[in-house]
């Protein structure tokens, strides 16, 4: 069993459950609510969707590793593959968040919390 993975999981349950309880509130319903060229909201509808998925997806190979359902050397890969993804996600969100005009950017984007937990869990459980 390894502690860090199953971490990284818990903070990953708790992200699915803010996509798609703040998520659909706050940008999925509003989003498809707004006024904007179909062709454009229904790419941004589906990218909300190939986020959930991704979401799902990363939190399952977590728990799978964590429980040691997958063997040492194949899940070395998949948490890899994880870690950089939440990773590279942490910091190009605080990079938005710089540069962007959004008053209290990190009150807004927030989630690069979460990306980073669960980057910095995941790579501990690899190599601690």
């Amino acid at each position: 069993m390894n502690l860090y993975f199953i971490a990284a999981a818990g903070m990953g349950l708790l992200t699915c459950v803010g996509h798609f309880t703040y998520g659909v509130k706050h940008f999925l319903t509003p989003m498809l609510d707004a006024q904007f060229e179909p062709v454009a909201k229904a790419v941004l509808h589906c990218v909300f969707h190939y986020v959930s998925v991704f979401l799902v997806l990363s939190t399952l190979v977590l728990a799978s590793c964590g429980f040691e359902l997958v063997s040492h050397m194949q899940g070395f890969s998949l948490i890899l593959f994880v870690a950089l993804n939440f990773g590279i996600f942490a910091i190009w969100q605080i990079y938005i968040a710089f540069v962007s005009d959004i008053k209290t950017p990190f009150r807004h984007l927030f989630q690069w919390v979460l990306f980073l937990g669960i980057a910095t869990m995941s790579l501990m459980g690899i190599f601690l």
